[in-house]
């Protein structure tokens, strides 16, 4: 049996009130519009996503899908350029 949680009346000290960060439910419950494809892919790839995706409890298309969304966005984005590096010498 637990310990009882014994409560008391002793000051808490200064509060801070924290703007609620969380997305509403709705915000949640997206689909992207998805396009059927046939891709013939390696063994070695397929058998390592559905190991994955066993592990974390997910399917093995749906973290295929999510790293293919992750590289185009991020090879998506506004290239910078860098500033030239000079050689010390």
């Amino acid at each position: 049996m637990s310990a009882r949680i014994r409560y008391t009346d002793e000051p808490l000290g200064r509060l801070k009130v924290v703007r609620d960060f969380l997305p509403r439910p709705r915000d949640l419950v997206f689909r992207e519009e998805g396009v059927k494809v046939t891709i013939a892919l390696s063994k070695r790839s397929v058998e390592f996503f559905k190991g994955e995706a066993r592990k974390h409890n997910t399917q093995y298309q749906r973290m295929i899908r999510r790293l293919l969304d992750a590289y185009a966005d991020h090879h998506s984005r506004p290239v910078t350029t860098r500033p030239a590096r000079t050689r010390a010498g």
